[in-house]
């Protein structure tokens, strides 16, 4: 109540109402608490403190609780303490790419308040692999299982993406709990393709070799490897990522990226900007396909489902769909910090 009520009409009225201003100022008061003396073992502590009954372990990695951020909140992982003192079970960094860019031009993130929605066009902007294992590196061991969610470089032509993956993966390779290849943003100019039998094919090979020739060599267990989808693709199309999936080892599938399309906001004045919406009008969408890989897959394929959680009751409706574990991200700026908690304890 005192978010919805009080704080977040300030937050949506902060910098004329600029929800890019607003992200970026929030998350560097988040990177600042994160960097003061102490906080990543205040938050470690935290983390540890958690029910026990809240965790899960899959693909080899505990989660204290199933509540993940979901990729996009906090790119260039800077605020992970702070993600940790709120109650998350998890953080996905990124998406990070091989190459700094700064993404598409601003304006570039839009509220639909109505619907409960976000389109953002963002385009992958962060500081790059290299700058996010330097980063990951002077933190140390995290407070919380940290995935690490791959894209691609915008200059990278397609025929070059394996190469542009592989090279972030080899740099972030020590850092990451988990690794989500993000081929599914509507945001980077062809990045959709990679979700073909043919390219993904590809992708998943190179990136499997080189992380049985990295643990082979070191004697541990080859990092975890998720794929992340978009809601567009047909039935069809999903059944044919899974069967890639399987053909290469891949650990679990992230369900669903943000949509295309615009069911349920088509009369918003926002509807026709370009990028992908997220939130509310996505839930139903998330769910079906979270659904349908469950029934294909089987019940040992581990699924993180996203899209539309904004309360217990929407989690719980993932995990009956199939999902293992949920990740939010619009429900966390619609809702605050604590649904994260709300939902966590729902989820036992």
């Amino acid at each position: 109540m005192l978010y919805t009520k009080l704080l977040r009409p300030i937050l949506f009225r902060f910098a004329g109402g600029d929800a890019e201003a607003i992200h970026d100022t929030t998350l560097t008061l988040l990177a600042l608490a994160s960097q003061m003396p102490g906080a990543n073992w205040l938050g470690r502590i935290l983390t540890m403190r958690q029910n026990p009954l809240l965790g899960r372990t899959l693909f080899g990695v505990h989660f204290p609780n199933s509540v993940g951020l979901a990729a996009g909140m906090d790119k260039n992982g800077v605020a992970m303490a702070a993600w940790a003192a709120m109650g998350f079970g998890f953080v996905e960094a990124g998406t990070v790419t091989w190459q700094i860019q700064p993404g598409n031009p601003r304006p570039r993130i839009f509220r639909l308040p109505e619907h409960d929605a976000v389109i953002n066009r963002m385009g992958f902007n962060n500081a790059g692999a290299v700058a996010l294992a330097a980063r990951m590196r002077k933190l140390g061991t995290p407070p919380l299982p940290v995935g690490i969610s791959l894209g691609k470089s915008r200059a990278a032509p397609l025929e070059k993406a394996t190469d542009d993956y592989c090279a972030s993966f080899r740099a972030l390779y020590d850092f990451g709990s988990y690794f989500a290849l993000n081929v599914s943003s509507p945001n980077t100019p062809g990045l959709r393709n990679l979700q073909d039998r043919a390219h993904l094919s590809e992708l998943l090979a190179a990136l499997q070799e080189i992380n049985q020739r990295i643990s082979q060599a070191r004697h541990t267990t080859p990092k975890p490897l998720l794929v992340k989808i978009a809601p567009d693709l047909s039935e069809a199309a999903i059944s044919e990522v899974l069967e890639v999936v399987a053909e290469h080892g891949v650990s679990g599938i992230i369900a669903t990226n943000t949509t295309i399309g615009r069911g349920g906001v088509a009369d918003h004045p926002r509807a026709s900007e370009a990028g992908g919406l997220s939130g509310r009008p996505l839930a139903a969408r998330a769910l079906e396909v979270v659904r349908f890989i469950r029934r294909e897959a089987g019940p040992t394929l581990p699924i993180i489902g996203v899209g539309g959680i904004f309360t217990p009751d929407d989690a719980l409706a993932m995990r009956n769909a199939g999902a293992d574990l949920i990740q939010i991200y619009t429900g966390l700026i619609y809702q605050g910090p604590g649904v994260v908690r709300r939902i966590a304890r729902a989820m036992v």
